[in-house]
């Protein structure tokens, strides 16, 4: 199916549920034609393993918290048929997020059936619902493929870190990454962005923590700006056509992650396809229950953490 008709078999539909929907999602308030993105290929595919956490962050993009059920859990059945999907279309990675994957009761088993068949690529926040189940982690390093691991980390501060995620996390978070790293697991750090920062001082101060803890000092960083929690506006401004007029080439438009990416997202007993990691809290980026046929769907960049990508280049998965 061609993206055009991907694209004029959408609009009717929705017309007939909410005409000035239509509108929003393909013009914005001022009535300008969005900016959007056409699919490239799959190489990566991200499994949402469910909004539960062991921690309440109250900056948290999915909103998580102990419990929490906004998405529910992913059991091994519900991905294995789009792991095998995905394959054929030739993925390259498996990448998987929270809540805490740690929490979920069968993640083991959905990662250790998903390394057999990519690299997989895991973000935690490495506290005791990892610890916990190390034993569990350990035969995984025999399987076909490697699996890595990122680690949130905010501030090289206790106090600040500890401030949202609880009393003694950030060094909960430095024992699992360096237990991690001393069974062989490669390990990167996802960190927090302050607008007026130094980013080589931040990481400075980062190394030196690392140093003391036993923790090798060259591991890489990723910053993220503050995303909002589910359904927020942070009035970002929106991306219009003729602001992608400044990306005109395949090469300048590859790193949105709706070029290259898509998620698994369970809403009730389903498991459903979504454009990226970053807007599972609309519903209009529900692509289907088919990773092939998500590929052919235009992605609109009516999300406010577009601009992100859009001003920042933002991608979940780098470096690697």
């Amino acid at each position: 199916m061609s993206v055009t008709a991907t694209r004029l078999k959408r609009i009717p539909v929705k017309e007939l549920v909410a005409p000035r929907h239509i509108d929003s999602w393909t013009h914005t308030r001022q009535g300008e034609p969005r900016g959007y993105i056409d699919a490239d290929q799959l190489k990566e595919l991200w499994i949402h393993t469910g909004t539960a956490c062991n921690l309440a962050c109250p900056f948290c993009l999915e909103g998580s918290h102990p419990g929490d059920g906004r998405i529910p859990g992913m059991k091994l059945s519900d991905v294995k048929p789009f792991i095998h999907e995905a394959v054929e279309m030739g993925v390259e990675q498996f990448s998987f997020t929270g809540g805490e994957p740690f929490v979920i009761r069968d993640f083991i088993n959905i990662l250790d059936y998903a390394s057999q068949h990519r690299p997989c690529f895991v973000l935690t926040n490495a506290t005791d619902p990892l610890l916990k189940r190390t034993h569990q982690l350990l035969p995984l390093r025999d399987n076909s493929h490697p699996v890595r691991f990122r680690v949130s980390l905010d501030f090289p501060d206790r106090a600040r870190h500890d401030v949202d995620r609880g009393e003694g996390s950030f060094d909960k978070a430095l024992e699992g990454i360096r237990w991690l790293h001393d069974n062989g697991f490669h390990v990167s750090i996802a960190r927090q962005s302050d607008a007026e920062e130094d980013p080589e001082q931040v990481e400075a101060a980062f190394r030196n923590i690392f140093r003391k803890a036993d923790i090798p000092e060259d591991l890489a960083f990723t910053a993220f700006p503050d995303f909002g929690t589910p359904g927020s506006e942070d009035g970002s401004p929106e991306i219009t056509e003729t602001c992608m007029e400044k990306y005109p080439t395949g090469e300048s438009r590859a790193h949105f992650m709706c070029t290259y990416t898509r998620m698994l997202v369970k809403k009730d007993d389903r498991v459903r396809v979504y454009a990226c990691t970053l807007v599972d809290d609309d519903p209009d980026y529900d692509l289907g229950g088919s990773l092939k046929e998500s590929m052919d769907t235009r992605i609109m960049l009516r999300h406010h953490r577009c601009f992100a990508c859009y001003r920042f280049g933002a991608s979940c998965s780098s470096p690697g």
